[in-house]
């Protein structure tokens, strides 16, 4: 591996080789964790304060406009103003609110946003902990932000924030299914769970975004991890036009800067993950591969940006019925052209598994607008 490929394993390996020297085996293993671990907590927050930065260029560009551009240089210490306003309003806590729900929710919120970076592969060895159960695991954590969610809502005593955690909970189990399905063809066809193997798997331009089955799962899973994080068009959890702000309705300064923190890089690690499954991750030419890694994550968070500059709110019915009569029964389809692409041979898999994903495709949108809501129509009193 090249030194230009990491420049983190490189210095980490450094400082490891000095310690090594002297300490026991023991303590070298501790201070190898926590390199890692202090690495993901830095990177975790200025990834959240530069996405913010992004995404209010990018969106007031859509909308015709600037975006921030009075702190810094186009508006680049914006983040860090944001950051010390935050820190120093008022923490108010409503008399009637469960106190320690209140203040637990927002610090759990942020817990399984971290952990998840441990098994994202952020380039060529730069994986924190290569567990052969990676895949499982950032599946896992990211889902323990549904009890945050709601323990915020709970706790809050407001019965706009319960409204508001209820959808989170309900919208977040049911895109937590077809986002599962969606992933399986990946496992069926690498046979393994851990991310790195997953990559190694797509080397040398073999991304599996480039198949038949890759292609309608990458969007299956990307679509799914979006309403995971309460992005727009997904975002009812929050929605400020008839729930007043959601799920923290009743949170205020640093409380409030965690759930944001947390959507931001719950955001990131869905794009990291997307990039990673469907995209070859940090495989690519001449550049170092930790930098394609960043690239194909950043279109992904532009892509997240982009719905939210553009695309209006779901209702609470078209969200629900978008995820069990569209998206679950695709994915799990897609298991099916997954298959049929391993048993065939090429070039006739491609042929074989393009048809039926155009069959499949047709059935179960045509299926899906069978039972959607009628449009409405309004009869006027005289």
């Amino acid at each position: 591996m090249e030194t230009s490929e990491s420049i983190f394993v490189v210095i980490k390996k450094a400082i490891l080789g000095f310690f090594h020297g002297f300490l026991p085996d023991w303590t070298v293993v501790i201070i190898s964790i926590l390199i890692s671990v202090t690495a993901i907590v830095i990177f975790g927050p200025v990834t959240m304060m530069f996405l913010t930065w992004l995404e209010r260029k990018v969106v007031g560009r859509i909308q015709n406009r600037y975006g921030p551009n009075r702190a810094g240089i186009f508006g680049l210490l914006q983040p860090i103003a944001d950051g010390v306003k935050m820190l120093t309003k008022e923490d108010i806590v409503p008399r009637a609110a469960d106190k320690v729900t209140h203040f637990l929710a927002p610090v759990i919120v942020v817990i399984p946003a971290l952990l998840v970076f441990s098994v994202l592969p952020f380039g060529r060895g730069m994986a924190a902990v290569n567990l052969n159960v990676g895949l499982l695991f950032f599946l896992a954590v990211s889902t323990m932000s549904t009890i945050a969610i709601f323990m915020g809502s709970w706790g809050s005593r407001n019965k706009f924030s319960l409204l508001g955690g209820m959808r989170a909970v309900a919208q977040m189990v049911s895109y937590e299914i077809p986002m599962v399905m969606s992933v399986v063809p990946v496992i069926l066809v690498t046979g393994s769970l851990s991310m790195v193997s997953i990559v190694e798997a797509q080397l040398g331009g073999k991304w599996f975004v480039l198949t038949p089955w890759g292609f309608f799962g990458a969007i299956v899973f990307f679509l799914c991890g979006v309403a995971e994080v309460n992005r727009t068009p997904f975002d009812l959890p929050e929605g400020e036009s008839e729930i007043i702000a959601g799920f923290h309705t009743e949170y205020s300064g640093m409380k409030f800067a965690l759930f944001y923190m947390a959507e931001f890089m719950s955001a990131f690690a869905i794009a990291g993950l997307t990039a990673t499954l469907f995209f070859g991750g940090w495989d690519g030419p001449l550049l170092p591969s930790w930098l394609w890694f960043l690239v194909k994550s950043y279109a992904m968070i532009f892509i997240m940006i982009w719905f939210r500059g553009t695309l209006p709110r779901f209702r609470i019915d078209q969200l629900m019925g978008f995820a069990w009569k569209l998206l679950l029964p695709f994915a799990l389809l897609n298991i099916f052209v997954a298959a049929l692409w391993q048993m065939l041979p090429a070039p006739k898999n491609l042929i074989v598994s393009g048809i039926a994903e155009a069959v499949i495709l047709v059935i179960v949108f045509f299926a899906s607008r069978k039972d959607s809501p009628k449009k409405r129509t309004y009869v006027f009193a005289d």
